[in-house]
């Protein structure tokens, strides 16, 4: 099951939220955790860096947040990020290094790795998106089973009790997501992988990928 796993999926030099994920297995065990590390976190960053904006709201003096966005605690906006006009962070939020957060994008407990965009009416709930991923404009995050039941994962021919109700998508370091797509609870998309725009995607995709539909799903051909 290494697909699924921290150590497959991400680069933990990339977030300000390592020790997060530090001693777990799957990156969704921290989803719960996400709320409780902020306000430790947050308590310790250097204050010549960082400016207390509210209750519980760390926001690096670089980083650029436009009058309009809303922004809820606990949460983290890292060095030189951008929350653009009419963002919602709702909380329980870490937005990394170089991230962007666009018009009308939505963030609920979930952490953005550096240099992750979302940039174009995105909501991303309950949700880990590794270095430089990217999802395209209208592309969100499913994060509850109409069912309500608990996700459970199926990985490598394994099925994973996640326990969790709430729990939106795992994307890899410098995963693409189309325009317009669709990912379903529980989604696990590998490192390097394009999710083609207008999918609805389910499961785990494999690293170095490219998800065409769900009966097509292709590996990338590399030049040695």
């Amino acid at each position: 099951m290494d697909a699924c796993k921290i150590k497959k999926l991400y680069n933990l030099d990339e977030t300000i939220a390592k020790e997060l994920f530090e001693g777990l297995t799957y990156p969704w065990e921290a989803l719960p955790k996400i709320k409780d590390f902020i306000v430790r976190l947050g308590n310790t960053l250097d204050e010549n860096v960082f400016e207390k904006r509210g209750e519980d709201i760390w926001v690096a003096k670089s980083a650029e947040v436009a009058p309009s966005a809303y922004l809820n605690g606990p949460l983290i906006i890292d060095e030189s990020a951008q929350i653009r006009h009419c963002a919602f962070i709702r909380g329980a939020a870490i937005v990394g290094k170089n991230a962007v957060v666009g018009n009308s994008t939505e963030l609920k407990n979930s952490v953005l790795f550096n240099s992750v965009q979302v940039p174009h009416y995105n909501y991303v709930g309950d949700s880990v998106l590794g270095y430089r991923a990217h999802m395209g404009a209208g592309s969100i995050t499913s994060n509850v089973k109409s069912d309500k039941t608990p996700v459970v994962v199926k990985c490598e021919g394994e099925e994973i009790e996640t326990g969790l109700k709430k729990f939106g998508a795992m994307l890899g370091d410098n995963v693409e997501i189309g325009c317009n797509s669709v990912l379903n609870p529980g989604s696990v998309i590998g490192r390097n992988t394009n999710v083609y725009p207008l999918s609805m995607v389910r499961g785990v995709v494999e690293e170095d990928s490219i998800y065409k539909n769900k009966n097509e799903v292709v590996k990338k051909a590399y030049d040695n």
